[in-house]
């Protein structure tokens, strides 16, 4: 997601710079969770049931750099940080133990999905990005099956029970576990141009990388929906097939090499123990996918909505398929967030309560991770910005 070179703007309005009024601030609008008619959980249930609760739910993601902004302000944790700033939604994690992951003596490391990547510096704060493709140079799928994989061991789902039990000690939250990338860390693997390449040259080589993830991942998360014991309210998939203006490939190559892979994921989450919904990420210019998302993937709920990509015009997604979808994100991290005023960001915030929030189907949240560039004041506007269809 491409963001605009313009300088960010710090001359906002203010909030109280005091971390303790800051939090009686937060709180006075929705920090106090206890304090409502609808329990977290209870509010985005309805939403996703597609009919309209209390007010529209709420989520939050951000870069590091973020997170450490928001603790600094507050001077609290991250999950005060959360439940000031009114968040709905929790996200539930398994504990890695594998080996893979690991430090080389250039500074450069290997995940734990076994990719290869670098940490680099800018102006805000840090980024990964890829040091090299392990999978460059295989040349058959026989190559691709016979490399070190990650296996489904290598994360722990025995503390996956207290961890939910502990999220909803107080309140009930929406609690979700996200799954990887079949497409996105498939070309990590094999690096991005020649990856697109295989998918027309050397379909079987590419389809094989893609079948190793999805077993692997298939695995993984059952594992963690069984362990949740009920507890897990939705599983997280994605895959990028979308940039500014249009799709990374026709929709005939995302049917035929993409598509198959991501209904063989659902099926086994939609077969697990305890029913969970599903909602999928993809950036970008989708909007002539999103009819298959719903109908063809099978997925409860798209994220993130993008909204300066080329037609994803807010009234006419809800209108086509607020019947089919609910949705999730949609607020404005390449403009909106990082340089407009409070007033613009409230704005925002309000119009996409009001159109996509009509008879439910609505999580507010950023069209992606928040950035280190976005002003603490821009971030306090959204999460004060009333949240009910009026």
């Amino acid at each position: 997601m491409s963001r605009s070179a313009e300088a960010p703007r710090h001359d906002l309005a203010e909030i109280p710079n005091d971390p303790a009024r800051l939090r009686t601030y937060l709180e006075s609008h929705f920090g106090r969770p206890e304090a409502s008619a609808f329990s977290p959980w209870e509010r985005v249930e309805m939403a996703l049931a597609h009919r309209e609760p209390d007010r529209v739910p709420f989520d939050f993601w951000a870069v590091p750099e973020v997170w450490d902004q928001l603790r600094a302000a507050l001077d609290v944790d991250d999950e005060t940080v959360l439940r000031l700033l009114g968040v709905d939604c929790r996200m539930v994690t398994a504990r890695y133990v594998g080996s893979q992951a690991r430090e080389l003596p250039d500074g450069t490391y290997i995940c734990p999905w076994g990719t290869h990547r670098r940490r680099v510096a800018h102006e805000y704060g840090t980024y990964d990005e890829y040091a090299s493709h392990p999978l460059a140079d295989a040349e058959t799928a026989a190559d691709v099956l016979n490399w070190d994989w990650p296996s489904p061991d290598d994360w722990d789902v025995s503390g996956v029970l207290e961890q939910c039990e502990r999220l909803n000690a107080g309140v009930r939250y929406h609690l979700r576990y996200k799954v990887g990338g079949i497409f996105e860390w498939s070309w990590a693997l094999r690096g991005f141009e020649r990856f697109l390449l295989d998918l027309v040259e050397k379909p079987a080589l590419a389809c094989a990388i893609m079948d190793c993830f999805t077993d692997i991942y298939i695995e993984n998360t059952v594992r963690v929906i069984g362990a949740a014991a009920g507890l897990l309210d939705m599983v997280y998939t994605y895959d990028d097939v979308g940039i500014q203006e249009g799709l990374l490939m026709s929709p005939r190559m995302w049917r035929e090499c993409i598509l198959p892979r991501h209904q063989r994921l659902n099926a086994a989450i939609r077969g697990a123990n305890y029913p969970v919904k599903i909602m999928y990420h993809s950036c970008g210019a989708v909007f002539p996918l999103i009819g298959a998302f719903a109908d063809e993937m099978g997925i409860d709920v798209l994220n993130p909505l993008q909204p300066r990509a080329a037609g994803m015009d807010m009234t006419r997604i809800k209108d086509e398929f607020g019947g089919r979808l609910a949705f999730h994100g949609a607020v404005d991290i390449q403009r909106t967030l990082p340089y407009g005023a409070p007033a613009k960001v409230r704005a925002e915030v309000r119009e996409l309560c009001r159109v996509l929030g009509r008879s439910g189907g609505y999580v507010c949240a950023s069209a992606h991770y928040i950035q280190a560039d976005t002003p603490l004041e821009n971030i306090v506007a959204m999460y004060t910005a009333p949240r009910n269809r009026q």
